[in-house]
């Protein structure tokens, strides 16, 4: 028996953009991503066996075995690989919040690729895992790796980035979710007007430039986004008010994210929000993995 270890970063959106229409209906994007150091924490064990899959996690009422992103992800394994004779089972411990625009499915399933492929003597590049990853979903690339990147695509075309300055972020997810296909229909159906200073972005992150970033956040879909805007704008003002020196929403939402000079004011601020919204983490940047 063969056992390991992942922690799945969650990711954020330092900006995120549409930048046209793809084959298949898919929308073109281009996001500078981040990841932070809130983390799911995965237990990996690999048998021999027959390939069966098993993934649980200690949300009831997540999908359960290759249901699971994380199970589809173990299954592309094994197939790429020619590793059938094994079972894989997977324990998911969850923080990232569900339907939260923090990818923490995709990080997840991104974690899976990486533990079994260093469970397995590492027969796949980083590369190869992240191509592996594309065809799980859009955010599992990013994820495998995570880091500072540019995306563009589906987010399968990635340019590492220097790393964000060190900082604290406080992540605050109101109580609801948000569809992510109907803001897509919803963008398709008006013209978005405002567009990231993406050049800007990471320009700022080239200079090492804390404050150029945070003052160049922006997410098309706050244009668009329709269920809980005044519970967004209400967390923005309450993160400003808190010390933010920046804020903005993470993904197609709803969780809305403050940039903080330091991890103790982020911190500090996570115990005043608390007291309203449950999920609430004081988080800090996570470097890039490999």
């Amino acid at each position: 028996m063969l056992q390991a270890v992942e922690k799945a970063y969650a990711k954020l959106n330092l900006s995120l953009d549409i930048t046209g229409t793809l084959p298949g209906g898919y929308h073109a994007l281009e996001s500078v991503m981040q990841s932070v150091s809130l983390a799911d924490t995965l237990n990996i064990c690999v048998t021999p066996g027959a390939g069966e899959i098993r993934v649980e996690t200690d949300k009831g009422y997540l999908p359960r075995g290759e249901k699971n992103l994380a199970g589809k992800a173990a299954r592309l394994y094994l197939e790429r690989t020619g590793l059938r004779d094994r079972d894989v089972s997977v324990s998911i411990e969850k923080r990232i919040p569900v339907g939260a625009g923090l990818g923490g499915g995709s990080a997840d399933a991104a974690a899976v690729l990486r533990g079994l492929n260093a469970l397995l003597g590492a027969p796949l590049t980083w590369e190869e895992l992240e191509e592996l990853g594309a065809r799980v979903g859009s955010d599992v690339p990013f994820c495998v790796r995570g880091g500072t990147v540019l995306a563009r695509g589906r987010g399968e075309k990635m340019e590492p980035l220097p790393p964000l300055a060190d900082c604290g972020i406080l992540l605050c997810k109101p109580g609801f979710s948000v569809s992510t296909a109907e803001l897509f229909a919803l963008s398709d159906s008006r013209p978005v007007l405002g567009h990231p200073d993406t050049l800007g972005l990471v320009a700022a992150l080239e200079a090492g430039s804390l404050s150029g970033v945070a003052h160049r956040l922006y997410n098309v879909f706050e244009e668009v986004t329709q269920r809980g805007r005044d519970e967004i704008e209400t967390i923005r003002g309450l993160l400003y008010d808190a010390g933010a020196i920046s804020a903005s929403m993470s993904g197609t939402g709803p969780t809305v994210f403050g940039v903080f000079p330091e991890e103790e004011a982020a911190r500090g601020a996570e115990k005043l929000l608390r007291s309203r919204y449950r999920d609430c983490f004081a988080c800090r940047p996570q470097p890039r993995i490999g």
